[in-house]
């Protein structure tokens, strides 16, 4: 009897039970013409910031959930330099930001070339530029050419959660997978996306970072049923929230026949999610473009717009006091509290207790 699903004979003719997953689907569907038709109301920069948002927030998210932590403001300078956003506070970045920004954008803005082996080996290098994952040598822009297993715990107690396929059948398992991928209309797009996620994983073709390939395999496919270069909402944002539910799902599905339903209900439910965050982080930036262009005529210092940002972005943490802002904008407290009593005047920002050296201040919205 066959451990896993790649064992069994035509183990890529996937099914589903198509009535457990069409409430899930009919909301995902409703969600993304809602969001799409909000998107097509908002003015250029209003999209450029979302826009820019997003894809940080994709290559940030896709690499925490393999335990990677990359820096933020190197991510998004690295996006805004390559989709030349206008953006202050751009600084260098990394070899290895860049390589997974490169990848991420590639998929994203060249979303109508077909995934070929190159393409995917191309992926791989510049995930790994320097040939190394952590302190191993790995195999980088090319096939694995030794045995994959998933494990965890501690050396001598190791728990296999996964054996991938031979690496004498990745080859073969790729080119099905590739024809597949580019050739396949009659399943529905969104439904390929996931299916196209599964089925990477499953063959885990790469010494490494197969994870994060199979995410950006997604991202190619959500793009092309969108026929945007543009995307708004991140599903790996979602994921890494529900990570331990994703590799569950993963884990149970691998050891099935060629039913994916599971996989596809969790796929949408994530879709779902990321839509409804993302709507909420588009109120928050269209709520910011409101606030700069009711004040774009106030004369308002550097300190100032850096601490009103931080308010705005709704990513303050705790009360706004004179020592907190002396501390954030790398100035006198006596500096901190001019430029707060100045916003106050100008009927910006309003105090928010009783006074004295617990005075809080707030927006004043």
């Amino acid at each position: 009897m066959a451990k896993y699903i790649y064992q069994q004979k035509n183990w890529t003719d996937f099914t589903w039970q198509q009535q457990a997953i069409s409430e899930i689907y009919g909301e995902v569907r409703y969600l993304q013409g809602n969001f799409n038709g909000i998107m097509n109301t908002v003015g250029f920069y209003q999209k450029e910031e979302t826009l820019l948002h997003t894809f940080t927030d994709d290559v940030l998210k896709s690499s925490e959930i393999e335990g990677e932590i990359l820096n933020y403001e190197q991510v998004r300078s690295s996006i805004a330099r390559r989709l030349g956003i206008n953006t202050a506070g751009l600084v260098p970045s990394a070899r290895n930001i860049e390589g997974v920004v490169e990848m991420m954008l590639d998929a994203t803005q060249n979303y109508a070339q077909p995934l070929t082996e190159e393409r995917l080996f191309g992926w791989h290098a510049a995930l790994f530029p320097m040939g190394y994952s952590g302190m191993y040598k790995i195999d980088a822009g090319c096939y694995r050419s030794g045995e994959m297993q998933v494990v965890s715990g501690a050396m001598g107690s190791e728990k296999i959660h996964y054996q991938a396929m031979s690496p004498q059948f990745v080859k073969q398992e790729m080119d099905k997978f590739l024809e597949w991928f580019n050739n396949e209309q009659t399943v529905d797009a969104i439904i390929k996306a996931a299916i196209a996620h599964f089925w990477f994983i499953i063959i885990h073709p790469f010494d490494d970072g197969n994870g994060r390939i199979a995410r950006t395999i997604s991202d190619l496919q959500l793009a092309r049923a969108e026929k945007s270069q543009q995307r708004f909402y991140s599903v790996s944002s979602q994921i890494l929230l529900e990570k331990k539910q994703y590799y569950g799902v993963l884990q149970k599905a691998q050891y099935r026949d060629s039913d994916i339903t599971e996989w596809l209900q969790f796929f949408l439910n994530c879709m779902k999610n990321a839509l409804l965050a993302s709507e909420k982080t588009t109120e928050n930036i269209l709520q910011k473009a409101k606030f700069w262009n009711l004040y774009k005529h106030t004369g308002i210092n550097e300190r100032q717009r850096l601490m009103l940002n931080e308010l705005l972005d709704g990513d303050f943490q705790g009360k706004l006091k004179s020592s907190k802002w002396a501390k954030m904008a790398k100035c006198s407290t006596d500096t901190a509290l001019r430029d707060i009593k100045d916003l106050i005047e100008k009927g910006i920002l309003q105090q928010d207790g009783q006074g004295g050296r617990s005075t809080n201040y707030k927006l004043r919205l």
